[in-house]
């Protein structure tokens, strides 16, 4: 049985709050640690994606080093409330936001930065929290709490055995997010060269518009597609579907073990990712009648409508949707990945046409008016057989993500409790 020590929060950390930037400061500059950066990453990306102009002054102040903590001090929610991220390193010339508090170790041997990345992200320390916090208008994270909480932590060397072999679960998982961005640019870059240069390969296998292949103006499009193809709607490609959410008065409507019921929540907590399998919350058989849903098949493209327009998955598996999606079930000859990036290019046009005074939505009868390039069945054909793997290699290596991080949060009570022990 490990032996578990308990002690004060702010014996362990200093704290301190992040810079209070002026709008012209963002965007160019020095590295910028941000609040989306903290609340989507255990720990801080090697490079931070954000700059903000800042002072020399205002850089040591704000500076961000090895083993600083990071949380966001306020949310909506109390469940997103002081979610971390974890520095492994130092940023030279980087400030962090100033809806963030920073946390700097004020010991040594006590806290292992890679254990405390996943200490502080486990159920254990959203409870504390969760206890703790304050809400008012919004969940708000503060120096008196910090002050309250007490924390039970192994000694340091199970720390570090604990942190690093977690750490290479998170690191087989970012091996596999690289592989599958690089397979996604991939997939866009043929469907572009193919949907939209129009240098699909011809019967000699050249391509179409380069080698000389004729072009013919259309006047629906406004534009000159190869010779052949037509102008069309996505309603064309596939049948749009949209969702309804039953009375959640009603507890017999859901289910932890039902059909998979999306919101455009779960897209968000899903970014990054092309597919998804299920939701927060199932819908049961009582649901789906109630609120008349429609059950949609694997395969089907799921596009967020409203709060915010243009979240897009592929349904991993059978689906069904709230009020805030519109979803395309691909019709006869058109494929999944052909359907995908035709409504990913048609998104500006489709956020174009959205309306709604108190938020911008846009509807099926809109979505039926979007106009798109048809090709040949045979042209869909031939890209659907060069994509197809791409898509079913993009989808194994979400479902292992998935596993992994499964594992990961099985794993990490299981050590600390001695359930499970290193050999």
């Amino acid at each position: 049985m490990i032996r578990l020590k308990t002690y004060k929060f702010n014996e362990l950390y200093k704290m301190s709050s992040g810079i209070s930037s002026k709008p012209e400061q963002a965007g160019y500059g020095s590295p910028f640690l941000s609040f989306s950066t903290i609340f989507n990453n255990y720990f801080l990306p090697d490079k931070l994606p954000d700059a903000m102009n800042t002072s020399k002054e205002e850089q040591e102040n704000y500076s961000i080093r090895k083993g600083d903590v990071f949380l966001t001090r306020t949310s909506e929610t109390l469940g997103e409330l002081a979610m971390s991220s974890v520095s492994l390193k130092d940023y030279p010339k980087a400030t962090f936001s100033g809806f963030a508090k920073r946390l700097r170790p004020i010991q040594k041997d006590i806290t292992y930065d890679k254990f405390m990345g996943f200490y502080l992200r486990s159920e254990y320390f959203r409870k504390i929290i969760n206890n703790n916090a304050t809400m008012t208008l919004r969940a708000s994270f503060n120096e008196n709490i910090f002050s309250y909480i007490k924390v039970q932590l192994p000694d340091y060397q199970t720390q570090v055995q604990i942190g690093n072999l977690l750490y290479n679960l998170e690191e087989k998982k970012a091996l596999n997010d690289k592989i599958n961005k690089e397979l996604e640019s991939l997939a866009k870059t043929i469907y572009d060269y193919w949907f939209v240069q129009f240098d699909f390969p011809n019967e000699e296998g050249k391509p179409y518009k380069t080698s000389g292949g004729k072009m013919v103006w259309n006047e629906t499009l406004k534009q000159q597609i190869p010779e052949g193809w037509s102008n069309g709607t996505l309603s064309d490609i596939g049948d749009i579907i949209g969702g309804s959410t039953p009375s959640k008065k009603n507890s017999d409507y859901f289910s932890s073990n039902g059909t998979a019921w999306i919101t455009p929540r779960d897209l968000s907590m899903n970014l990054g990712n092309k597919f998804i399998v299920r939701g927060n919350l199932d819908v049961s058989d009582l649901g789906i009648k109630a609120a008349s849903l429609k059950i949609m098949p694997k395969g089907t493209v799921l596009l967020s409508s409203r709060a915010p327009i243009g979240y897009m998955a592929v349904a991993n598996g059978i689906v069904t949707t709230n009020q805030g999606f519109k979803s395309f079930v691909p019709k006869k000859n058109y494929s999944t990945p052909f359907m995908f990036y035709a409504i990913k290019n048609s998104l500006p046009e489709i956020i174009k046409n959205a309306s709604g005074s108190t938020f911008k939505e846009v509807s099926g009868s809109v979505l039926k008016t979007i106009k798109i390039t048809l090709p040949p069945k045979s042209i869909i054909s031939n890209y659907t057989k060069k994509v197809s793997s791409i898509f079913e290699r993009q989808s194994t290596l979400e479902l292992e993500n998935n596993e992994l991080t499964g594992l990961r949060d099985w794993l990490l009570p299981m050590l600390i409790n001695g359930q499970v022990k290193f050999r």
